[in-house]
């Protein structure tokens, strides 16, 4: 899927949040706090979002097709995109319309089990500490030198992005949570509670609107990396006298790369030797480069009108 660091991350993820999703809804039941029923479709929400991952994954290792050519590895971004909408629509949407219901009809969290929400928020939060680690130690394997913002907004594999924005969500969303409880149960006043609901529902519909905005440029179609790119022009021109006019490149999926590129030959070669450069060329891309599946280099003489195609 996305390799065993991102399945690793997205499996952890499930198991907290359905774990935490079924304490989350017994402290509901027995207290009556919107919060703790925000927080309950929160994690719902999260734990379906990890298993539309998981099939994304699974259907994206489907092999092409004659309908398909060029495989189903962008399956991974349509469901990417599906985590979005069920984060907006159930997670942030339902958070808002609790929020405005407790503040139109308020009651206090009261009764024997009080203390129950407390419990179970420090606990949530535990879990989702060790969640988000994992998370954080599968990410820092691939990142390099990019900084946390920059890899979500570059990252071609959507698994990691996803995971980390929902951990820092849900641990933020039960800050949040155990802030309101804490008030409500602190002055009787159950606007608090309401409040951080709907902060709760407001965090959950900006994390999103950034996933769906992400996830909507891989599927509109991305270029490789300039890392990527700058291996694949110093493969084509390691070859004397092979210069490149122009190069494209596009993810077919996280793990699957295009690569279009029309390239100078000599007048006089033959037409033999234009194919044996042109097959070293694919070699020594994909060896720089090896995602680099699916290639296209087209031979032409460089001349003014060619050189302002580039």
């Amino acid at each position: 899927m996305a390799g065993s660091g991102g399945t690793k991350a997205v499996i952890a993820a499930l198991l907290a949040n359905m774990t935490i999703a079924l304490f989350k809804f017994i402290a509901y039941i027995l207290t009556g706090s919107s919060s703790m029923l925000a927080e309950g479709i929160h994690s719902v929400a999260d734990s379906g979002n990890q298993v539309l991952l998981l099939v994304g994954g699974k259907k994206s290792q489907r092999r092409a097709s004659p309908q398909h050519p060029f495989g189903y590895g962008r399956e991974r971004y349509i469901y990417s995109f599906l985590v979005a909408i069920v984060l907006f629509s159930v997670g942030g949407l339902f958070a808002l319309y609790e929020a405005y219901e407790k503040f139109q009809h308020p009651h206090p969290i009261e009764g024997f089990w009080w203390w129950v929400p407390l419990a179970v928020l420090i606990g949530a939060i535990i879990a989702e500490s060790f969640s988000i680690r994992t998370a954080i130690i599968e990410t820092n394997k691939v990142r390099g030198e990019r900084g946390w913002v920059e890899f979500i907004r570059t990252a071609k594999s959507p698994e990691l992005p996803v995971i980390l924005l929902e951990d820092f969500g849900a641990l933020l969303g039960l800050v949040f949570a155990l802030c309101g409880v804490s008030l409500t149960l602190m002055t009787g006043d159950s606007i608090w509670d309401a409040a951080g609901t709907g902060m709760i529902g407001l965090l959950l519909i900006m994390i999103a609107v950034v996933l769906g905005l992400e996830t909507k440029s891989l599927l509109l179609g991305e270029s490789a990396s300039r890392e990527d790119v700058r291996k694949i022009e110093e493969a084509l021109t390691a070859s004397a006298g092979t210069q490149i006019i122009h190069i494209k490149t596009l993810h077919l999926g996280p793990d699957e790369l295009l690569v279009a590129a029309k390239i100078s030959v000599n007048r006089s070669a033959a037409g033999e030797d234009i194919a044996a450069e042109i097959d070293a060329a694919e070699r020594r891309i994909r060896d720089a480069v090896p995602i680099a599946r699916v290639i296209y280099l087209e031979p032409d003489i460089r001349s003014a009108s060619t050189a302002a195609e580039a």
